[in-house]
């Protein structure tokens, strides 16, 4: 009958460390349900993104002011009733010629 106890006791014992100490016991479930909850927060981002670029694909396809917008954003376009104006910053009074070298102290 000790021998019985015994044997039960060490298997107690073994199942007791496969669950707490092992891989496949309490510290895999949380490595695992970590790994969930962060591929949860990309989907989710990942969600907003698509949903973000399917609306700019159906402003694109339904109306003209999206892609007339983009035109003039990404490809500098203009219409042609409008006149294009560049505007160039004044360069200082007190800056040197270009190629000019300038000594430094």
């Amino acid at each position: 009958m000790r021998w019985l106890a015994a044997a039960l006791l060490a298997v107690c014992v073994l199942l007791q460390y496969r669950l707490w100490l092992s891989d496949d016991g309490v510290r895999g479930l949380t490595r695992l349900q970590s790994s969930v909850a962060a591929q949860a927060a990309q989907n989710e981002h990942l969600k907003a993104r698509n949903a973000q670029l399917a609306a700019e694909v159906r402003d694109l396809k339904n109306g003209m002011a999206a892609l007339e917008e983009r035109a003039r954003s990404e490809l500098g376009m203009i219409a042609e009733h409008e006149t294009y104006y560049q505007v160039v910053p004044r360069k200082p009074a007190h800056a040197p010629p270009p190629g000019t070298r300038t000594a430094q102290r």
